[in-house]
């Protein structure tokens, strides 16, 4: 009870201190009370936190400041008051400064003088000094006194602005710096605070810099010519002359030739030789290097030791001169005598301007004849190609022969097909029949003899794709065939065997009407005949579906195909999926392969229409072989299906 009366004191003389104050021990709620209320389902402010308390109470609470207890009141700011902080930001003063050093230990210069710039922040009143960094000054330049209040006496004041101007010598820790200049902006801002700004003084230079600034030299040139302007007048002013140096009188000399470089700038001489492509001599392009080339090598004292191989300029009496050569003379350097028979147009406008000679150029044969020998290509070996065999003696490593690539790609896939017979007297190899692919784009022919009944021969390749030679051209010569060499009835000779030609594929026709102008006109007309004959026999009008049956019957009896199981065997060897269709053109092909036979189109499309298909519009051959052979009584002549309207096109 005698707590709660202490408490219940209006006016108590303890400090809001620790120590000095004392929990309630009456107190049970600890919690933060809540100041906000529902009421009709809406969050409002709860007002009875004040209950009691008028709004002009609320009011005088709010505004009332609460003094301190202990301690010097502050004074109460201004309701404008602005911080430093914000009413000085990045507001500096800038002062162009310098100071002397001092040097004790060099003879040359007793002080040096060193600029800075002084930066007062008026922010924090805070200052730094900046020395301009001087590239190779040898010394640590840059930031001198980082940012901070400077001290000005031992009473514990700071350097202030008001402190700073033009002329005043301010002391930083004990380094005396004289204000000689400053900005703009510092000269505007120190006029509107009221303190007048001295005039700029000009800044001391370093006497050491100074006296390293040497002044600018003046020469008086001599009259009489000197090595400087020699140099200056004559440097690049080369005099070039053509010479030869016959040395034929000696064991293998010959004549050779040089050209001889007169340098004007220290009459100098250069000697060097013009290499010719395959002379046999060393590459050393210069003969002799360039150097003053004595006049008289062997006019020497007598007191000179014979030993000694290279003279110095005393024993020298005289050096070659522009005035010792001239275009048609000999000049001896080195005791090698070089005819002179001509030079460049620069050194004869030269001698024309400073001598007054004109210099016209000697006929001089240095032209060697060369023994042109001719390349002896040695015979065929019988290794590869003709080709080769010529590579081999062309380099010496050998590179394979190159190809006709525009060639190759403009004919690539294009292969001209003939039907051939053997031109023999022996009876069984009579009706042997062969099939000739010539390649157009590497002009190589393959003949190959497809499968006959009862032949007794064993089909396949009869010659793999190779170039092959005409008779009568020689091995180093050779003239191989061309698709112009092959007319309907004419002889093909192939490795001592003779063919017939007797048959060809319609492309042959084309290509060859295609590029007239590059085969012989007989040829032409008699593919052209054979294809006419062939249209005028499998005319539409003319050919019934049963004529057409009977046309691939008879290509097929000079096969061995004896019954409808060997034909549907062989039509296996085109079908790999095994599902008993094929694609009309792979069934035309494949009809033409087992016959042997150029069937044409017409005919194959007079049989194929009747035939079965698939979902892939892919042709039945077990019914063409049924067709064929008679094994199904089939109407021929039906009419075309809506589903194949490519064959009634």
């Amino acid at each position: 009870n005698e707590y709660k009366s202490y408490l219940s004191m209006g006016d108590t003389t303890l400090p809001f201190l620790p120590g000095y104050n004392f929990p309630d021990p009456s107190k049970d709620k600890f919690h933060k009370s809540q100041s906000l209320g529902y009421r009709n389902g809406y969050i409002v402010p709860k007002t009875n936190d004040v209950a009691g308390l008028t709004q002009a109470d609320i009011d005088e609470l709010a505004n009332t400041k609460p003094s301190l207890t202990y301690g010097k009141a502050k004074p109460e700011p201004p309701s404008h008051f602005v911080p430093a902080h914000v009413a000085f930001d990045k507001k500096v003063l800038m002062f162009n400064a310098y100071f002397k050093q001092t040097l004790n230990e060099s003879d040359k210069e007793y002080y040096r003088v060193r600029p800075v710039k002084i930066y007062y922040y008026l922010e924090d009143d805070s200052i730094s000094v900046i020395e301009p960094v001087i590239k190779n000054s040898g010394m640590p330049q840059g930031k001198l006194i980082k940012r901070q209040r400077l001290p000005k006496d031992d009473q514990g004041d700071t350097w202030a602005w008001t402190d700073l101007n033009i002329g005043v010598e301010p002391v930083f820790y004990g380094k005396t710096f004289h204000i000689y200049a400053c900005d703009a902006y510092t000269r505007e801002y120190l006029t509107s605070e009221g303190i007048e700004v001295n005039e700029e003084e000009p800044c001391p230079g370093d006497p050491y810099t100074i006296s390293r600034k040497e002044p600018l030299h003046t020469y008086v040139t001599p009259p009489t010519f000197d090595k400087l302007k020699q140099f200056l007048e004559l440097d690049r002013q080369v005099l070039r002359f053509h010479a030869v140096w016959d040395d034929r009188d000696n064991m293998f000399g010959m004549l050779r030739p040089y050209t001889i470089h007169y340098y004007r700038v220290d009459d100098t001489v250069e000697v060097r030789e013009l290499r010719q492509p395959n002379d046999g001599h060393d590459p050393f392009p210069v003969l002799i290097g360039r150097s003053k080339v004595p006049k008289d090598r062997r006019n020497i004292p007598v007191e000179f030791p014979t030993a000694v191989l290279e003279l110095s300029p005393s024993e020298v009496s005289e050096y070659l001169s522009v005035r010792d050569f001239a275009v048609g003379q000999t000049v001896y350097i080195m005791d090698r005598p070089f005819y002179i028979y001509d030079c460049d147009a620069f050194t004869k406008q030269f001698y024309l301007q400073v001598f007054g000679v004109e210099f016209q150029p000697v006929c001089v044969d240095i032209s060697e004849k060369k023994v042109i020998v001719e390349k002896d290509i040695p015979p065929y070996n019988g290794f590869g190609s003709v080709e080769d065999t010529v590579q081999n003696c062309l380099s010496l490593i050998p590179q394979p022969p190159k190809k006709d690539v525009m060639k190759m790609l403009e004919n690539d896939l294009k292969i001209l097909r003939y039907a051939v017979v053997l031109d023999t007297a022996q009876p069984e190899d009579k009706n042997r029949r062969f099939i000739v692919s010539y390649n157009l784009a590497k002009d190589e022919m393959q003949i190959y003899e497809p499968h006959q009944r009862n032949a007794g021969i064993i089909e396949g390749k009869f010659l793999e794709y190779c170039k092959v030679r005409k008779p009568g051209s020689t091995t180093d010569n050779p003239i191989y065939y061309t698709p112009g060499d092959f007319a309907i009835g004419s002889i093909i000779e192939v490795f001592s065997r003779r063919f017939k030609i007797v048959d060809c594929d319609l492309f042959v026709l084309k290509y060859l009407e295609a590029n007239a102008g590059m085969f012989p006109a007989e040829t032409i007309d008699s593919v052209r005949a054979l294809h006419a004959s062939k249209c005028a026999g499998a005319n539409i009008a003319a050919v019934t579906p049963e004529k057409a049956v009977a046309i691939i019957r008879d290509a097929l009896r000079g096969t061995d195909i004896l019954d409808l199981n060997h034909l549907q065997q062989a039509f296996l060897q085109f079908d790999s999926d095994r599902t008993g269709f094929l694609p009309i053109n792979k069934l035309k092909y494949a009809i033409r392969c087992i016959s042997g036979v150029e069937i044409s189109d017409t005919i194959l499309d007079m049989v194929l229409k009747t035939c079965g298909t698939n979902n892939l519009f892919q042709l039945n051959y077990i019914e063409f072989s049924q067709i064929i052979l008679g094994n199904k009584n089939t109407s021929i002549g039906a009419e075309l299906p809506p589903i194949f309207p490519a064959f009634k096109k």
